[in-house]
């Protein structure tokens, strides 16, 4: 059974970093890439990133590039996401997924409970 677990969300002030986890479980880790979603309170899921099977490749949504990084160590089954230089536009539950695809309905894949993230101004 696939299972994915967020972690590392909190409450930080504007500029502030925070590095969420992803360890991944009932599946390849180390063979599948990854993505980062995000949504904010009362508004719609949105990608912020993916990183490669092997982490050497990254993409990354125009509003967190330069200031987000992804990153995974496969011998730990585990994804990172730095998130530096915060801005309250930032807020809202983080997750991460496999296998995610846009469908008509919307975003589809497998992800976990997500962590919170909350920048103060």
């Amino acid at each position: 059974q696939v299972q994915l677990v967020e972690s590392g969300g909190g409450l930080v002030q504007s500029g502030g970093s925070l590095r969420l986890s992803c360890v991944g479980s009932g599946f390849p880790f180390s063979q599948n890439h990854l993505s980062w979603l995000r949504q904010p309170p009362g508004k719609a899921l949105e990608w912020i990133a993916d990183i490669s099977y092997n982490g050497r490749g990254a993409n990354y949504a125009a509003s967190v590039k330069g200031r987000f990084t992804a990153s995974r160590d496969n011998d730990k089954n585990t994804a990172y996401l730095q998130m530096d230089n915060l801005k309250p536009e930032d807020s809202g539950v983080y997750y991460c997924t496999k296998d995610l695809r846009l469908t008509s309905t919307g975003f589809a894949g497998s992800w976990g409970p997500g962590t919170e993230v909350t920048v103060s101004s």
